[in-house]
Protein backbone atom coordinates (compact mmCIF):
# COMPACT_ATOMS: atom_id res chain seq x y z
CA UNK A 1 0.00 0.00 0.00
CA UNK A 2 1.15 3.50 -0.87
CA UNK A 3 0.24 6.37 1.45
CA UNK A 4 1.09 10.01 0.80
CA UNK A 5 0.25 12.52 3.50
CA UNK A 6 0.19 16.25 2.74
CA UNK A 7 2.95 16.06 0.12
CA UNK A 8 4.18 19.37 -1.26
CA UNK A 9 6.98 20.07 -3.74
CA UNK A 10 8.24 23.31 -5.27
CA UNK A 11 10.89 24.10 -7.86
CA UNK A 12 12.19 27.61 -7.37
CA UNK A 13 9.14 29.81 -7.19
CA UNK A 14 6.83 27.27 -8.83
CA UNK A 15 4.76 24.97 -6.63
CA UNK A 16 4.30 21.68 -8.47
CA UNK A 17 2.33 19.90 -5.72
CA UNK A 18 0.50 21.17 -2.67
CA UNK A 19 -0.77 19.01 0.18
CA UNK A 20 -1.30 15.83 -1.84
CA UNK A 21 -2.86 13.02 0.22
CA UNK A 22 -3.62 9.72 -1.52
CA UNK A 23 -3.96 6.08 -0.51
CA UNK A 24 -3.27 3.50 -3.21
CA UNK A 25 -4.13 -0.10 -2.41
CA UNK A 26 -1.92 -3.00 -3.36
CA UNK A 27 -2.83 -5.14 -6.39
CA UNK A 28 -5.00 -2.42 -7.92
CA UNK A 29 -4.46 -0.28 -11.00
CA UNK A 30 -4.45 3.40 -10.05
CA UNK A 31 -4.93 6.03 -12.75
CA UNK A 32 -3.47 9.48 -12.18
CA UNK A 33 -5.05 11.92 -14.60
CA UNK A 34 -4.42 15.59 -15.23
CA UNK A 35 -3.31 18.04 -17.90
CA UNK A 36 0.32 18.89 -18.58
CA UNK A 37 1.64 20.79 -15.57
CA UNK A 38 -0.88 19.29 -13.16
CA UNK A 39 1.90 17.58 -11.16
CA UNK A 40 1.60 13.96 -12.34
CA UNK A 41 5.27 13.47 -13.22
CA UNK A 42 6.43 15.18 -10.02
CA UNK A 43 4.21 12.93 -7.93
CA UNK A 44 5.50 9.76 -9.63
CA UNK A 45 9.11 10.87 -9.11
CA UNK A 46 8.38 11.45 -5.43
CA UNK A 47 6.91 7.94 -5.20
CA UNK A 48 10.01 6.52 -6.89
CA UNK A 49 12.33 8.38 -4.52
CA UNK A 50 13.86 10.53 -7.27
CA UNK A 51 12.65 13.73 -5.60
CA UNK A 52 12.44 14.45 -1.90
CA UNK A 53 9.21 16.15 -0.79
CA UNK A 54 9.51 19.62 0.73
CA UNK A 55 6.93 18.60 3.31
CA UNK A 56 4.72 15.64 4.09
CA UNK A 57 5.47 11.93 4.03
CA UNK A 58 5.34 9.08 1.51
CA UNK A 59 5.44 5.45 2.60
CA UNK A 60 5.24 2.21 0.63
CA UNK A 61 4.17 -0.79 2.70
CA UNK A 62 4.92 1.24 5.81
CA UNK A 63 8.47 2.23 4.80
CA UNK A 64 9.65 5.71 3.86
CA UNK A 65 10.70 6.02 0.22
CA UNK A 66 13.45 8.63 0.30
CA UNK A 67 16.98 7.08 0.28
CA UNK A 68 15.56 3.60 0.96
CA UNK A 69 17.68 1.45 -1.36
CA UNK A 70 16.04 -1.86 -0.46
CA UNK A 71 12.56 -0.48 -1.06
CA UNK A 72 13.58 0.97 -4.42
CA UNK A 73 14.45 -2.53 -5.59
CA UNK A 74 10.71 -3.23 -5.41
CA UNK A 75 9.79 -0.20 -7.53
CA UNK A 76 10.19 0.39 -11.27
CA UNK A 77 9.67 3.82 -12.81
CA UNK A 78 8.98 4.41 -16.51
CA UNK A 79 9.71 8.04 -17.35
CA UNK A 80 7.95 9.94 -20.10
CA UNK A 81 11.33 11.15 -21.37
CA UNK A 82 12.53 7.64 -22.31
CA UNK A 83 16.17 8.03 -21.28
CA UNK A 84 18.58 5.25 -22.23
CA UNK A 85 22.37 5.02 -22.14
CA UNK A 86 24.02 6.44 -25.26
CA UNK A 87 24.33 3.85 -28.04
CA UNK A 88 22.91 1.12 -25.78
CA UNK A 89 20.95 -1.84 -27.09
CA UNK A 90 17.90 -3.31 -25.31
CA UNK A 91 20.01 -6.29 -24.27
CA UNK A 92 22.63 -4.05 -22.66
CA UNK A 93 19.92 -2.13 -20.79
CA UNK A 94 18.37 -5.39 -19.56
CA UNK A 95 21.74 -6.64 -18.33
CA UNK A 96 22.22 -3.37 -16.45
CA UNK A 97 18.83 -3.73 -14.74
CA UNK A 98 19.59 -7.38 -14.05
CA UNK A 99 22.35 -6.18 -11.75
CA UNK A 100 20.01 -3.84 -9.87
CA UNK A 101 16.74 -5.71 -9.44
CA UNK A 102 17.15 -9.00 -7.55
CA UNK A 103 14.20 -10.68 -9.29
CA UNK A 104 15.00 -9.55 -12.82
CA UNK A 105 13.96 -12.25 -15.30
CA UNK A 106 16.18 -12.26 -18.41
CA UNK A 107 14.20 -15.13 -19.90
CA UNK A 108 11.01 -13.08 -19.61
CA UNK A 109 12.80 -10.11 -21.18
CA UNK A 110 13.81 -12.14 -24.24
CA UNK A 111 10.35 -13.67 -24.53
CA UNK A 112 8.64 -10.27 -24.45
CA UNK A 113 11.12 -8.74 -26.89
CA UNK A 114 10.42 -11.59 -29.27
CA UNK A 115 6.66 -11.23 -28.77
CA UNK A 116 6.84 -7.49 -29.53
CA UNK A 117 9.12 -8.25 -32.50
CA UNK A 118 11.85 -5.91 -31.27
CA UNK A 119 15.55 -6.55 -32.03
CA UNK A 120 17.59 -7.00 -28.84
CA UNK A 121 20.90 -6.07 -30.49
CA UNK A 122 19.90 -2.91 -32.33
CA UNK A 123 20.78 0.48 -30.81
CA UNK A 124 17.80 2.03 -29.06
CA UNK A 125 18.56 5.50 -30.43
CA UNK A 126 17.46 4.18 -33.85
CA UNK A 127 14.06 3.12 -32.47
CA UNK A 128 10.85 5.10 -32.92
CA UNK A 129 9.14 6.70 -29.93
CA UNK A 130 6.65 3.84 -29.75
CA UNK A 131 9.39 1.21 -29.88
CA UNK A 132 11.25 2.94 -27.06
CA UNK A 133 8.08 2.91 -24.97
CA UNK A 134 7.73 -0.81 -25.61
CA UNK A 135 11.32 -1.46 -24.48
CA UNK A 136 10.64 0.46 -21.26
CA UNK A 137 7.52 -1.58 -20.55
CA UNK A 138 9.30 -4.85 -21.31
CA UNK A 139 12.19 -3.99 -18.99
CA UNK A 140 9.72 -2.96 -16.31
CA UNK A 141 7.75 -6.21 -16.49
CA UNK A 142 10.94 -8.29 -16.54
CA UNK A 143 12.11 -6.52 -13.35
CA UNK A 144 9.35 -8.33 -11.39
CA UNK A 145 8.92 -5.45 -8.97
CA UNK A 146 5.91 -5.04 -6.69
CA UNK A 147 5.15 -1.55 -8.00
CA UNK A 148 5.49 0.00 -11.44
CA UNK A 149 5.03 3.74 -12.02
CA UNK A 150 4.16 4.71 -15.59
CA UNK A 151 4.34 8.29 -16.84
CA UNK A 152 2.34 8.69 -20.08
CA UNK A 153 3.26 5.11 -20.97
CA UNK A 154 0.55 4.74 -23.62
CA UNK A 155 1.49 7.97 -25.40
CA UNK A 156 3.17 7.02 -28.67
CA UNK A 157 1.80 3.47 -28.76
CA UNK A 158 -0.58 2.44 -31.53
CA UNK A 159 -4.00 1.04 -30.51
CA UNK A 160 -2.90 -2.59 -30.79
CA UNK A 161 0.15 -2.01 -28.61
CA UNK A 162 -1.88 -0.05 -26.05
CA UNK A 163 -4.27 -2.97 -25.74
CA UNK A 164 -1.36 -5.43 -25.46
CA UNK A 165 0.37 -3.44 -22.70
CA UNK A 166 -2.89 -3.06 -20.77
CA UNK A 167 -3.48 -6.81 -21.02
CA UNK A 168 0.03 -7.52 -19.72
CA UNK A 169 -0.50 -5.19 -16.76
CA UNK A 170 -3.87 -6.78 -15.97
CA UNK A 171 -2.33 -10.27 -16.06
CA UNK A 172 0.49 -9.21 -13.72
CA UNK A 173 -2.01 -7.71 -11.26
CA UNK A 174 -4.03 -10.95 -11.23
CA UNK A 175 -1.10 -13.38 -11.12
CA UNK A 176 1.37 -11.74 -8.74
CA UNK A 177 -0.40 -8.66 -7.32
CA UNK A 178 1.59 -6.06 -9.21
CA UNK A 179 0.47 -2.49 -8.42
CA UNK A 180 0.69 -0.20 -11.46
CA UNK A 181 0.21 3.55 -11.16
CA UNK A 182 -0.47 5.03 -14.59
CA UNK A 183 -0.30 8.79 -15.17
CA UNK A 184 -1.98 10.19 -18.26
CA UNK A 185 -3.58 13.36 -19.59
CA UNK A 186 -6.13 11.19 -21.42
CA UNK A 187 -9.03 9.79 -19.41
CA UNK A 188 -10.05 7.52 -22.28
CA UNK A 189 -6.81 5.57 -21.99
CA UNK A 190 -7.45 4.79 -18.32
CA UNK A 191 -11.09 3.84 -17.97
CA UNK A 192 -10.76 0.28 -19.32
CA UNK A 193 -7.87 -0.74 -17.05
CA UNK A 194 -7.98 1.27 -13.80
CA UNK A 195 -9.74 0.31 -10.58
CA UNK A 196 -9.28 3.73 -9.00
CA UNK A 197 -8.67 7.18 -10.50
CA UNK A 198 -7.34 10.41 -9.03
CA UNK A 199 -7.68 13.76 -10.78
CA UNK A 200 -4.82 16.24 -10.29
CA UNK A 201 -5.44 19.88 -11.08
CA UNK A 202 -3.03 22.76 -10.46
CA UNK A 203 -0.90 20.69 -8.10
CA UNK A 204 -3.72 19.40 -5.92
CA UNK A 205 -6.06 16.41 -5.82
CA UNK A 206 -9.38 17.63 -7.19
CA UNK A 207 -11.08 14.25 -6.98
CA UNK A 208 -10.38 10.59 -6.17
CA UNK A 209 -12.89 7.88 -7.03
CA UNK A 210 -13.31 4.12 -7.26
CA UNK A 211 -14.54 3.26 -10.76
CA UNK A 212 -17.16 0.82 -9.49
CA UNK A 213 -18.59 3.54 -7.26
CA UNK A 214 -18.69 5.89 -10.24
CA UNK A 215 -20.68 3.42 -12.31
CA UNK A 216 -23.24 3.09 -9.54
CA UNK A 217 -23.49 6.80 -8.89
CA UNK A 218 -24.84 8.14 -12.19
CA UNK A 219 -26.61 7.08 -15.35
CA UNK A 220 -26.99 8.21 -18.95
CA UNK A 221 -30.12 7.89 -21.06
CA UNK A 222 -30.89 9.04 -24.58
CA UNK A 223 -34.58 9.34 -25.39
CA UNK A 224 -37.43 10.95 -27.29
CA UNK A 225 -40.13 11.86 -24.76
CA UNK A 226 -43.86 11.80 -25.56
CA UNK A 227 -45.44 15.10 -26.55
CA UNK A 228 -46.16 17.23 -23.52
CA UNK A 229 -43.69 15.43 -21.22
CA UNK A 230 -40.76 17.57 -20.05
CA UNK A 231 -37.43 16.31 -18.71
CA UNK A 232 -37.98 18.21 -15.47
CA UNK A 233 -41.11 16.15 -14.75
CA UNK A 234 -39.10 12.91 -14.53
CA UNK A 235 -37.99 13.67 -10.98
CA UNK A 236 -34.31 13.07 -11.71
CA UNK A 237 -31.25 14.77 -10.23
CA UNK A 238 -30.08 15.96 -13.64
CA UNK A 239 -26.44 16.93 -14.05
CA UNK A 240 -26.29 17.32 -17.84
CA UNK A 241 -29.10 17.77 -20.36
CA UNK A 242 -28.45 18.00 -24.10
CA UNK A 243 -31.30 18.43 -26.57
CA UNK A 244 -30.95 18.00 -30.33
CA UNK A 245 -34.36 18.38 -31.88
CA UNK A 246 -36.62 15.89 -30.12
CA UNK A 247 -33.69 13.70 -29.00
CA UNK A 248 -32.64 14.35 -25.41
CA UNK A 249 -29.52 13.05 -23.71
CA UNK A 250 -29.75 12.99 -19.92
CA UNK A 251 -26.97 12.38 -17.39
CA UNK A 252 -28.37 12.15 -13.87
CA UNK A 253 -27.02 11.28 -10.44
CA UNK A 254 -28.37 8.16 -8.82
CA UNK A 255 -28.62 4.41 -9.42
CA UNK A 256 -28.50 3.80 -13.21
CA UNK A 257 -31.36 1.25 -13.18
CA UNK A 258 -33.61 3.63 -11.25
CA UNK A 259 -32.82 6.45 -13.66
CA UNK A 260 -33.72 4.24 -16.62
CA UNK A 261 -36.93 3.10 -14.90
CA UNK A 262 -38.10 6.68 -14.34
CA UNK A 263 -37.63 7.49 -18.03
CA UNK A 264 -39.31 4.24 -19.12
CA UNK A 265 -42.30 4.98 -16.88
CA UNK A 266 -43.43 7.85 -19.15
CA UNK A 267 -43.40 5.52 -22.20
CA UNK A 268 -40.89 7.37 -24.37
CA UNK A 269 -41.11 7.15 -28.16
CA UNK A 270 -37.45 6.07 -28.12
CA UNK A 271 -35.11 5.20 -25.28
CA UNK A 272 -31.55 3.87 -25.03
CA UNK A 273 -29.43 3.44 -21.90
CA UNK A 274 -25.83 4.43 -22.64
CA UNK A 275 -22.63 3.79 -20.66
CA UNK A 276 -21.33 6.81 -18.79
CA UNK A 277 -17.70 7.42 -19.68
CA UNK A 278 -15.08 8.35 -17.12
CA UNK A 279 -14.62 11.61 -18.98
CA UNK A 280 -18.31 12.52 -18.65
CA UNK A 281 -18.32 11.61 -14.96
CA UNK A 282 -15.36 13.82 -14.15
CA UNK A 283 -16.77 16.73 -16.14
CA UNK A 284 -20.07 16.35 -14.29
CA UNK A 285 -18.47 16.26 -10.84
CA UNK A 286 -15.96 19.05 -11.43
CA UNK A 287 -18.67 21.38 -12.68
CA UNK A 288 -20.49 20.85 -9.38
CA UNK A 289 -17.27 21.74 -7.55
CA UNK A 290 -17.04 24.98 -9.53
CA UNK A 291 -14.51 23.87 -12.17
CA UNK A 292 -15.11 23.90 -15.91
CA UNK A 293 -12.81 21.18 -17.20
CA UNK A 294 -14.62 20.26 -20.43
CA UNK A 295 -11.83 21.45 -22.69
CA UNK A 296 -9.18 19.58 -20.69
CA UNK A 297 -10.57 16.16 -21.60
CA UNK A 298 -11.43 16.72 -25.26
Amino acid sequence: MIISKDISKSFGGVQALKSISLTINKASVFGLVGTNGAGKSTFLRLLAGIYKPDSGEITIDGQPVWENIELKKRVYYISDEQYFFANATPLEVARYYNGIYPNYDMERFHKLMQGFELPVGRKINTFSKGMKKQVSVICGLAANTDYIFCDETFDGLDPVMRHTVKSLFAAEVAERELTPIIASHNLRELEDICDHVGLLHRGGVLMEKDLDDMKLGAGKVQCVLPEGVEVESLGLDIAVQDRRGSLVTIIARGVPDEIAARVAAVHPVFMEVLPLTLEEYFIMETEVAGYDLKNLFL
